[in-house]
């Protein structure tokens, strides 16, 4: 069973959206993009507990807290709908008088004048189900309900909420950041346990059995505590005072609990031993890495239950995880579910999923979300895609912006250049925190792929190139790729620093790499040669000897701004002032600051 579709109105940061998902979904955004939201809009729609909390919904699960029309009467309500296909059996039998057909190939509901399509190949039984929000102006309060897409609106009675059974059926399953593993292990209603605990039916008689033991403790709980006896006594002989006892023996009692099931679930703690030799604490008390491994061992206990039908929502599973964790965690989800939605910020939980499966989401300013599917550009083999994925693409996929370095030389040179420049003047916007990341291309021949690739998902690219024979198409092909499409004059980065950077820098350098290598690598005379030319081919040599190795970074490392390639300068200058730093609130009385941003050379 798997969501194909899922459509959100009026429901916290988002005004309106569509999402269309084939299967196993990673949402990708930047932060508050919303997709938290679609997850909890998710749990909302499919999952069994949420809508038996009192109240389900609140003011700001409303956009901007809009439930009243302007005139005060008038609801405005939220929407969420979900369609499911592949239903598992049970749930085909229970809902079979609200099936509905839907066309893959096409993404829609078949309607009344579709009777035709129904036995088409790409045509599946579907279910449709509703959840509308609304604030009910005579209670005072907020209700919300799911019903079936297909109920019947000519019906004179209000379409009925679909059963709790039903909901249960489906599987579904919201795990939430951090919050998870700090009640994931309690009897509280609505938790992993308490799920476990329902699926294995062990919940029938579990409550009255566990009263009845601690109503009849022997000894009871205040048996030894003897400071506290006498103060119990004169307690009951001034409340005789007032109300004459009616019976026999003590009238105080201390108690573990409340013994009702509600505080009892509340009350009873799971207990974890950590090492030999430690006393059991409170699984609260362990570490966040372990809380999240418990809830891993929980999610495969869920899983074996309810085999071939579980849709999971996990929110950021890489949380205080090492890397093989993280993979192992999101293996998991992918081959034991149905259907899972993970959002993540990590690379080593990124790789694992297919391109068809990643969305990233962007949302307007009014509340629109839409989700744009990765999709490889033309000349991209999925190999390669893949082999580079964790280091090239996966942090630029989650930011704002990506700089494209040709090579490893441009990228240290970038990275270096950059950071000097942001140390040297506050009114830049520092790049790391404007969310653009410098990534190496591996060669001129991925160029335009990446640049291809960054425009697909709408990410701004910045390339950064060196010369060499290039048709007019080409050039052509790199200008319509990226923002700014920069090539230098030099056919190598190493003779742009050779060129640019200061001659007293640059033997300043090569000796220290003399020093450092007294074998005579790259065979650096002892004295500074006389001829400047010559000083710059043994830059040259170096630095390409070096590739890889920070040899760029060093040298530039010895530079002060006024020394930096003015080619590299130029060039960044442009993106920073395509990403300025946002503009400060300040008092109508105080000037503007006159912005110090050099010009682009």
């Amino acid at each position: 069973m798997r969501v194909v579709r899922l459509t959100i109105k009026n429901f916290r940061g988002i005004s309106d959206a569509e999402l269309h998902f084939n299967g196993h979904t990673l949402l990708i955004g930047g932060n508050n993009v919303g997709k938290s939201t679609v997850c909890e809009a998710l749990d909302l729609v499919l999952g069994p507990d949420r809508l038996n909390r009192y109240p389900p919904i609140e003011e700001f699960d409303f956009r901007n807290a809009t439930y009243l029309a302007d005139d005060g009467e008038t609801l405005v309500p939220l929407k969420i709908e979900a369609v499911l296909v592949d239903l598992s059996e049970d749930v085909s039998n229970m809902c079979a008088a609200n099936l509905e057909f839907w066309h893959e190939a096409e993404q829609k509901l078949l309607g009344e004048g579709d009777i035709e399509a129904v036995d088409g190949a790409a045509v599946k039984p579907c279910l449709r189900l509703v959840t509308i929000g609304n604030y009910n102006i005579d209670d005072d309060t907020f209700e919300a309900r799911t019903i079936f897409g297909r109920a019947n609106v000519d019906d004179e009675e209000e379409p009925r909420p679909i059963p709790s059974r039903v909901k249960r059926a489906l599987g579904f399953l919201y795990l939430r950041t951090i919050r998870t593993g700090s009640r994931a292990l309690s009897l509280e209603r609505g938790t992993l346990l308490d799920n476990i605990l329902r699926m294995k039916d062990a919940r029938k008689g579990l409550w009255e059995g566990i009263r009845k033991r601690l109503t009849t403790l022997d000894p009871p709980v205040d048996a030894d505590a003897n400071e506290l006896g006498p103060i119990l006594e004169e307690i009951e002989q001034r409340l005789a005072e007032y109300i004459a006892p009616s019976g026999e023996g003590r009238a105080t009692r201390l108690f573990v609990s409340q013994l009702t099931r509600e505080h009892l679930r509340k009350t009873i703690a799971f207990f974890l031993t950590m090492n030999d030799g430690e006393t059991p604490v409170p699984f609260q008390h362990a570490g966040t890495g372990t809380l999240n491994t418990l809830v891993l061992a929980l999610l495969t206990f869920i899983a074996d239950l309810k085999k071939d039908n579980v849709i999971f929502a996990m929110e950021e599973p890489e949380i205080a995880l090492p890397p093989h964790t993280q993979r192992r965690i999101t293996n998991y989800l992918i081959e034991k579910t149905s259907q899972c939605f993970v959002t993540s910020h990590s690379p080593y939980v990124i790789e694992r999923f297919e391109t068809d499966g990643i969305v990233k989401l962007v949302r307007q300013p009014n509340g629109v979300l839409s989700g744009v599917p990765i999709r490889l550009p033309e000349g991209m083999k999925a190999k390669n895609y893949r082999q580079n994925f964790r280091r090239i693409l996966a942090e630029a996929m989650l930011g704002r912006g990506v700089i494209v370095g040709e090579g490893i030389t441009e990228q240290d040179a970038l990275f270096v250049v950059a950071q000097k420049l942001e140390e040297a003047d506050d009114d830049l916007f520092p790049l790391d925190v404007a969310g653009i990341t410098i990534v190496n291309a591996e060669g001129d021949g991925n160029l335009e792929k990446l640049g291809l690739f960054f425009k697909e998902i709408g990410i701004p690219a910045f390339a950064f190139f060196d010369r060499k024979k290039r048709t007019e198409e080409e050039l052509k092909a790199l200008n319509d790729t990226y923002e700014i499409a920069c090539e230098i004059k030099q056919k190598g980065a190493e003779m742009l620093l050779a060129t640019e950077v200061p001659l007293d820098r640059q033997w300043a350098f090569l000796a220290a790499h003399r020093a450092a290598n007294p074998e005579g690598e790259h065979g650096i005379p002892a004295e500074r040669p006389a001829n400047d030319e010559t000083l710059k081919q043994h830059t040259v040599g170096v630095l390409r000897g070096l590739k890889g190795d920070g040899g760029a970074a060093r040298l530039l490392g010895t530079c002060s701004v006024a020394e930096l390639p003015a080619t590299i300068k130029g060039f960044l200058y442009s993106v920073y002032l395509l990403n300025p730093r946002p503009a400060k609130k300040i008092a109508l009385d105080e000037p503007p600051a006159a912005p110090a941003i050099e010009p682009v050379a």
